[in-house]
């Protein structure tokens, strides 16, 4: 099997795993999701220093310790994804499901500006053009809920923020996700303690298959992870940009179609018009690699 088709089966394995968390988020209850975290952290901490492990890859996480700056911009990260995992474990299990696909709809325009306001990076027109509409569909969706829609927009800063902190410093998906976890562990057990002496606690006080469901956290927190590591070293960006929308889509569908989550005409509307920010983004950034391509083909003028 071919490197590419690798790499798309990985990204298409990474974003279905991500699809099916409102069906999978749901069963860890009755803990909460200041517990689901906490679990996630320490038990994704477990699995990834094992991987390391048999991978031998110690060394990395070595490196990236030794590395203050490195080590400040992943502290960051840890924190973005720990309130990204905390405000989506909140919005799959209070019935949210729709909202939360939405952030992960609108989160490539995020990154894009992002890009802008932190890299310098200049839009193209196109890029101008799906920004501009998606900033309408969330004026749309502010009228339809009678706030803004404060859920998406929440993950959708989070992952975008993320996202560039993992831009800002290069490293590997296992080592990094190690120290990720490793900075926000302690405050994990510190939350378990707590929720413990508390009686809050469901961990080991809701049946044998309950807390088996806590560690499998640790898993499906890392795999798609790494599966996602695995597709973008393989395949191009933009075919990674296109695949991301598996995710979303499919949560958008168990919310109306499992939880019959309500979608009105004016929410619908709302996903419609970002629906067409993102087929003008997904447009522009394949006319774009298309471009990038030829250009990399074209043979180089003599003498140079």
């Amino acid at each position: 099997m071919d490197e590419r088709r690798v790499g798309v089966l990985a990204g298409l394995g990474a974003y279905c795993l991500w699809g099916v968390f409102p069906l999978y988020f749901p069963l860890l209850e009755p803990a909460g999701g200041l517990e689901i975290v906490a679990h996630r952290v320490a038990w994704s901490l477990l699995f990834i220093g094992l991987l390391l492990s048999v991978r031998r890859g110690w060394g990395q996480v070595r490196r990236v310790v030794g590395d203050r700056r490195a080590l400040l911009v992943l502290a960051v990260a840890a924190l973005l994804i720990a309130v990204n995992w905390l405000v989506y474990v909140y919005a799959v299990n209070s019935g949210h499901v729709v909202e939360a696909s939405l952030g992960y709809f609108i989160n490539p325009l995020v990154s894009v500006v992002l890009g802008v306001l932190v890299f310098r990076e200049r839009l193209r027109r196109l890029q101008w053009v799906a920004v501009g509409i998606a900033v309408v569909a969330v004026v749309v969706l502010t009228v339809d809920y009678g706030h803004p829609p404060w859920i998406a927009l929440a993950l959708a800063a989070s992952f975008g923020l993320y996202g560039l902190m993992k831009k800002v410093v290069r490293v590997e998906a296992a080592p990094g996700l190690f120290v990720e976890t490793a900075v926000v562990f302690l405050p994990a057990l510190a939350v378990m303690g707590f929720l413990e002496s508390d009686g809050q606690a469901a961990f080991g006080h809701a049946g044998a298959g309950h807390a088996l469901l806590l560690v499998s956290s640790g898993l499906a927190t890392a795999v798609p992870l790494l599966l996602f590591a695995a597709a973008t070293r393989r395949v191009p960006l933009s075919t990674v940009g296109l695949l991301q929308y598996v995710t979303p889509l499919m949560q958008l569908s168990i919310g109306v179609f499992v939880y019959a989550e309500p979608m009105p005409p004016a929410r619908l509307a709302g996903f419609a018009v970002v629906w067409v920010a993102l087929a003008v983004f997904s447009a522009d950034t394949l006319r774009a690699a298309r471009a990038a391509r030829r250009t990399s083909a074209e043979p180089m003028p003599a003498g140079l």
